[in-house]
């Protein structure tokens, strides 16, 4: 059995790459993942990372588990309108969910329990349950309507994790900049991590 089950969702904003990254090291985490891509995500693949994501459930499933050597049955994705699927029910075992990158029309969505899609019914399924929920945001500046829907959301207490990476770990590569936010990603679903060391100890 896996140690964790975690629902991971891409959706429109910019920053995929964050969100590949953390599918990569949950996999490598033996972490079960269920994966929820908005069709806009794969509008961002393609025009950020030249990166063209399968169309159909079952072949991005086949894709991401190929390229990132995911073992038999640990990587499953679900269409947006998938009501079937276990991430829409609060007794399904998920431990954690994670929307990365996060869009403020995702954000906006959930802060107000529109559900119209997989995305939003996962992470409502989330709050309702009192289960983590951890939202990566990439927009600058943010809006008041922007902030104020996160506050909303911070106060069901999800977690508002902005892709904002720090510079004290002395990055020099892009790759570091992205596995600075991944690595605060994952300690907050702890999950053990080797890509940043702890505070005091770089």
């Amino acid at each position: 059995m896996p140690d964790k089950t975690i629902t991971l969702a891409f959706t429109g904003a910019s920053g995929l790459a964050y969100g590949l990254r953390l599918l990569d090291c949950l996999l490598a985490a033996d972490a079960q993942v269920n994966l929820l891509t908005s069709q806009a995500a794969h509008i961002v693949a393609k025009q950020e990372l030249d990166l063209t994501l399968a169309a159909r459930p079952a072949d991005l499933e086949k894709q991401l588990a190929g390229t990132y050597r995911a073992r038999q049955g640990q990587l499953r994705v679900h269409g947006r309108d998938d009501w079937f699927a276990p991430v829409a029910s609060g007794s399904a075992r998920v431990d954690a969910m994670v929307i990365c990158p996060c869009s403020m029309g995702t954000v906006a969505a959930i802060a107000h329990g529109m559900s119209d899609n997989l995305i939003e019914r996962a992470a409502d399924v989330m709050l309702k349950e009192q289960r983590k929920l951890i939202l990566v945001p990439r927009e600058t500046p943010f809006s008041s309507l922007h902030l104020e829907n996160m506050l909303k959301l911070s106060r069901m207490n999800a977690v508002i994790l902005p892709a904002n990476p720090g510079f004290y770990h002395h990055p020099t590569r892009l790759e570091d900049l992205i596995d600075f936010i991944v690595a605060r990603i994952l300690d907050q679903l702890d999950i053990r991590q080797d890509l940043l060391p702890p505070w005091g100890r770089q």
